[in-house]
This record gives structure tokens, C-alpha cells and sequence, in this order.
């Protein structure tokens, strides 16, 4: 049999040139602080970087040795964050298990338009696939329907504040915990309530805006409209236990959108 003989241990290095922040990491799991803009999963074979495959690229000494990179929480493009990551099979079943019976925990930061009339409220409002009951030009939009699957989310104002835009000069920064997993749920869920959040292309002020960034990609029309070149959603807390609780800050370019 012939022996194959890997590198013990990652460099330093390595971790730094990843488009991502390694927020806590164990034999069984890795937690990352995932920049907006990545893909966590490829969509088409067209060789864009992924987090799926940077990580498979970070941990091939452990995939090499029976590990695996399961993604636990997945994120869409757009939105930053934390995401839980397994590397071994036995906390892919673990994790799974805890997400299945609701025992994970998620927080998310978001900046909307308008100044909410409430400090707190919980939404509780059905969610489907909006193609499944009329037409719809975006395949993936989601729509509130009693016929939809059960969703709840809480909302907390953190704070209201002016901001000399474009489009607006109201906004605020909302907390939101989801105590179901749906598709888009907290967009869906803050654009019901008539506070989409900033820079959503498809929840926010018109859908087809999120068409014709498909055909144009980003213009000025469309940064005068949305505002941000991104949703200003972020995963900004994953909780399991006193031992598994991680929690990441408003990414910069969120951070001073705020301030400036």
C-alpha cells in the first residue's frame, strides 16, 4: 500500500487569503464570517468562487482524512454573515437534527426603509413560492399566502435615524430572529410589513429591478433606486448553546452606510 503523506497542519497564510473571517473552529466544526457578494453554493458551471469550494480548498487535509465540509446554515449571495460549517459526518447529523427541531437560533441585522410605528413586533404570515399560485417573473420570489408554509419572525427597532438619500430619508436598523427557516422570510416578512430592507432587488421598491440587473448588471439608475448594491440583510448571531454562541458585527460597508 502505498503511503500518501499530507501537510499536518494549515498556515496561517492560507487562512488570511480567504474571503472570509474564521470566527471559531474546532476538530468537528468551522464558523465563518461570510462576506456579502460570495456565493455559498456554485449555481452554474461557470467557475465563480464559492465559499463551499474555498473551504473544501482550506480543509483538504481533513476532507483527505475522512472530513467533509457540510454547510449548515446557508446564506444567499447577498446577505453577510455567519454561517456553520461540519466537517465530520457525525456533527453533519448533529446539526442537522438541532436545526430540524428548532434548537438553533438566528439572528439578523437589517437595515429597512421607514421609520416602524412599533419597537417590537412578531409577524406571523404563511410563506410560498409566489409562481405556485400566479404568475411570476421570478422564479425564486416568494409571496404571503394562508396556503404557504408556516413562518414566524420577531422584530426589534435598534434604531431609527435620517439619511439624506436618492430614494428616502427614513431608515431604520431592525433586529429580526426567524423561528421557522422559509425561503427569504425575514425580506418576505419585512417588505409585508412595508419595510423592505434597502437595496433588496426583488422585495424592495419594484421587482423589476431586479430584472433589469439581471440584463444590465449594476447601473446608476438602479444605485439611485436601491441605494446599496446589496440587500442590507446580515446574519449577525448563530446559537446552539452557552458553549456554541457566535455573534458577528455589522460588516463596514453596512456599518458606514449608517454613519455617513
Amino acid at each position: 500500500m502505498r503511503e500518501i503523506i499530507l501537510p499536518r497542519a494549515r498556515s496561517s497564510e492560507a487562512k488570511s487569503r480567504r474571503d472570509f473571517t474564521i470566527i471559531d473552529e474546532t476538530p468537528d466544526y468551522i464558523v465563518v464570517d461570510k462576506p456579502p457578494q460570495l456565493l455559498v453554493y456554485p449555481t452554474k458551471p461557470d467557475g465563480s468562487v464559492t465559499l463551499w469550494a474555498e473551504l473544501r480548498q482550506l480543509l483538504a487535509f481533513e476532507i483527505a482524512n475522512a472530513g467533509q465540509v457540510s454547510i449548515v446554515n446557508r446564506l444567499d449571495r447577498e446577505t453577510s454573515g455567519i454561517v456553520l460549517v461540519a466537517k465530520t459526518a457525525a456533527a453533519a447529523r448533529e446539526f442537522g437534527l438541532l436545526m430540524q427541531s428548532h434548537r438553533v437560533s438566528k439572528e439578523y441585522h437589517a437595515i429597512v426603509w421607514g421609520w416602524p410605528e412599533w419597537d417590537c413586533k412578531t409577524v406571523h404570515a404563511a410563506i410560498i413560492r409566489q409562481g405556485l399560485i400566479a404568475r411570476s417573473a421570478i422564479y425564486l420570489k416568494q409571496t404571503i399566502d394562508s396556503g404557504g408554509n408556516d413562518a414566524v419572525t420577531e422584530f426589534q427597532v435598534q434604531r431609527r435615524f435620517r439619511k439624506e438619500t436618492t430614494n428616502g430619508e427614513l431608515f431604520s436598523l431592525v433586529k429580526a430572529h426567524p423561528l421557522t427557516g422559509r425561503t427569504h422570510q425575514v425580506r418576505v416578512h419585512l417588505a409585508s410589513l412595508g419595510h423592505p430592507i434597502v437595496g433588496d432587488k426583488i422585495y424592495g421598491p419594484d421587482e423589476r429591478l431586479y430584472l433589469r440587473f439581471i440584463e444590465t448588471g449594476w447601473t446608476s439608475e438602479l444605485a439611485r433606486q436601491l441605494l446599496l448594491d446589496r440587500h442590507a440583510l446580515h446574519a449577525s448571531r448563530l446559537h446552539i448553546n452557552k458553549e456554541r454562541d457566535w455573534s458577528s458585527s455589522l460588516p463596514r460597508d453596512l456599518h458606514d452606510w449608517i454613519r455617513h
